[in-house]
C-alpha cells in the first residue's frame, strides 16, 4: 500500500509511467519512416547495443535519438490536484544516402503539417520547433557517404496523480 498525505512518508506517483526510452524512439521512428517514404526496417535507433551492418552506399535510411531532454522543475497542480509538466526533448535524425538531404527537407516540411502532428498525439506528443538542416558527409567504409542532420524539439505533457487529500472545511463553523 502505498502512502498518502494522510498517512505521512513518501508519495510515490499513481500514475502510468509515459513511454521513454526505446518505447519513445519506436514512437518517433514510425513517425519518420510514415513521413519520409523509408521502409521502417531502414529507419534505425541511432544507439544500439550491437551496431547493424550498414546498409548498401546506395540505399537511403536515417538513424534517430533522442539527444536530450527538459523537464522543468515547476509543475503546477491542477483542480483535480494532479502534478502537470511539459516535457521538452530534443530529437536527432540523420539521413544518410544518395537522397539524404531530399528525405531530410521532406521530412522537416512534414513535421508542421497539423494532419501529420496529429498521429503523435495519441502519444501526448507534440512537434515545436525545428533547428535548420546540416549536411555533415561522413566517411564509412572508407567511402564518403552523403548525411543530412535534422534536430528538433518535441513536447508532451506530464500528468502524475499522487494521493493527496483535500481539505474540507465543515459547513456552519461558529468562530467566535
Amino acid at each position: 500500500m502505498s502512502n498518502t498525505s494522510a498517512t505521512g512518508g513518501y508519495l510515490s506517483s499513481d500514475s502510468e509511467a509515459l513511454p521513454s526510452d526505446s518505447a519513445l524512439e519506436d514512437i518517433l521512428q514510425s513517425h519518420v519512416a510514415n513521413l519520409t517514404g523509408l521502409d521502417p526496417p531502414l529507419v534505425r535507433p541511432r544507439w544500439q547495443p550491437t551496431a547493424p551492418k550498414l546498409p548498401e552506399p546506395k540505399v537511403t535510411w536515417a538513424s534517430i535519438g533522442i539527444t536530450g531532454s527538459d523537464d522543468p522543475d515547476s509543475p503546477y497542480i491542477d483542480s483535480d490536484g494532479n502534478s502537470v509538466n511539459h516535457e521538452s526533448f530534443e530529437v536527432l535524425v540523420s539521413f544518410y544516402g544518395p537522397y539524404a538531404e531530399s528525405k531530410a527537407k521532406l521530412f522537416k516540411a512534414s513535421l508542421s503539417i497539423p494532419q501529420n502532428n496529429n498521429q503523435l498525439k495519441q502519444f501526448g506528443i507534440t512537434f515545436v520547433r525545428s533547428q535548420p538542416l546540416r549536411n555533415v558527409p561522413e566517411l564509412l567504409n572508407q567511402q564518403w557517404l552523403r548525411r543530412c542532420d535534422f534536430e528538433f524539439t518535441m513536447r508532451r505533457k506530464k500528468v502524475n496523480q499522487y494521493s493527496i487529500l483535500t481539505f474540507n472545511t465543515p459547513p456552519n463553523i461558529n468562530m467566535g
